[in-house]
């Protein structure tokens, strides 16, 4: 029986790892794969990872990875998985899903080098997401700020969030979870449930929409999310899009929007995990937001990306996300902000796809969520 190409693909980082091939000698799928616009294969950069959670593009061509347990990892330029961890980090809080999970470079990093690292970080009330930012010197983080915290924090070990995103104007956005406690997400006073907007360095911008509001949290700049792990700019409108986990159906895409409320938990397309009876009071209600696209059942959607590259042009504006229960990659066609065709892709072939990005090479890339994750590059085939 010919091996499918998630196990060739395991077998070459395999004997990468044994030392039989170089890690420079990227690992190619053996035949290529079919969509409806173009025909590609896929190459595996680097791995093995311990659940890789997220991935930044360094101008100088080497790879910032996250992995979840708590390590920021180094892909070299010629695919090299640096053997240490890059070291700097506070203390990383590995509780059920969460860890170290999102990176992003800063808008101008050629001239301020500074990198954002969303994690889990702990008080002695629990567990939440926190922010910083530092500087990459060598092997080591320096200049360490912690930029964010999110209040409060509790003991549960799920529902995260955590997406970073900059604006063109440079404002940061934060995308959280409700922590597992849905009523969280409807509470100005609490950070669980929302998207945050801040300034570069922390600072609460003031044209925030709950800022003025007493007893609110003026981070916040939505609420009603359940668990939003994947989160883009639009490349023509310059909108923040996310999406998030419902609980049993009802997965969303939302257009992120100042002062909007989405509904989680008044409002679902979900349904009570195991007995499956209604959450909240239906699917519509007057003042909350409508998704633009829902999955029901559940696809468990993560990471995101509006495709901006040359290397598929009839792909260009398209929306990738990548799923985890359903081990595939979702192709998105728009047309203005409705989702008018879906197509799946690499079904079952890889794994878990837990980030997905487009690349300044303007190759698409994956990392797949496993205890031997790994960096994948999809090219096209002629």
């Amino acid at each position: 029986m010919k091996p499918t190409v998630g196990k060739q693909l395991q077998l070459a980082i395999c004997l990468i790892w044994l030392g039989i091939m170089p890690q420079a000698a990227w690992a190619e799928s053996s035949q290529p794969f079919s969509s409806e616009q173009h025909r590609f294969k896929l190459r595996v950069v680097a791995g093995p990872l311990e659940h890789p959670w997220s991935i930044a593009f360094l101008p100088d061509g080497r790879k910032l990875v996250t992995e979840r347990p708590g390590r920021l990892r180094l892909i070299n330029a010629d695919g090299r998985l640096d053997p240490q961890p890059i070291t700097g980090l506070p203390p990383i809080a590995a509780v059920g899903q969460g860890g170290l999970l999102d990176v992003v470079l800063h808008p101008d990093y050629p001239r301020n080098g500074w990198i954002y690292l969303s994690y889990a970080g702990k008080n002695d009330d629990g567990q939440g997401t926190d922010v910083l930012r530092a500087r990459l010197q060598g092997k080591q983080l320096t200049d360490v700020q912690v930029i964010f915290r999110m209040l409060p924090k509790t003991g549960t070990g799920h529902h995260f969030g955590s997406r970073l995103v900059f604006d063109r104007e440079g404002f940061l956005y934060i995308t959280l979870g409700d922590r597992g406690d849905k009523e969280r997400a409807q509470r100005l006073d609490d950070h669980a449930g929302s998207v945050i907007r801040l300034h570069d360095d922390g600072r609460v911008p003031i044209d925030n929409p709950f800022r003025s509001n007493p007893g609110a949290k003026p981070e916040k700049w939505t609420l009603g999310n359940r668990n939003m792990q994947g989160a883009a700019l639009h490349p023509v409108t310059g909108e923040l899009w996310t999406h998030e986990h419902g609980p049993q159906g009802g997965d969303e895409i939302n257009i992120m929007r100042a002062g909007r409320n989405y509904g989680w938990p008044v409002i679902t397309y979900g349904r009570n995990y195991v007995i499956g009876t209604r959450i909240g009071e239906g699917t519509e209600k007057p003042g909350m937001v409508q998704p633009i696209h829902h999955w029901t059942p559940s696809i468990a959607p993560s990471g995101m990306s509006f495709y901006t590259g040359r290397q598929f042009p009839r792909w260009q504006g398209n929306l990738f996300v990548g799923a985890l229960k359903d081990q595939m990659l979702v192709r998105l066609e728009l047309d203005g902000e409705r989702i008018k065709r879906q197509e799946i892709l690499l079904k079952n072939a890889v794994g878990r796809i837990r980030d997905v990005r487009t690349g300044p090479d303007g190759y698409l890339y994956l990392l797949t969520d496993s205890p031997d994750g790994q960096l994948l590059r999809v090219e096209p085939v002629p």
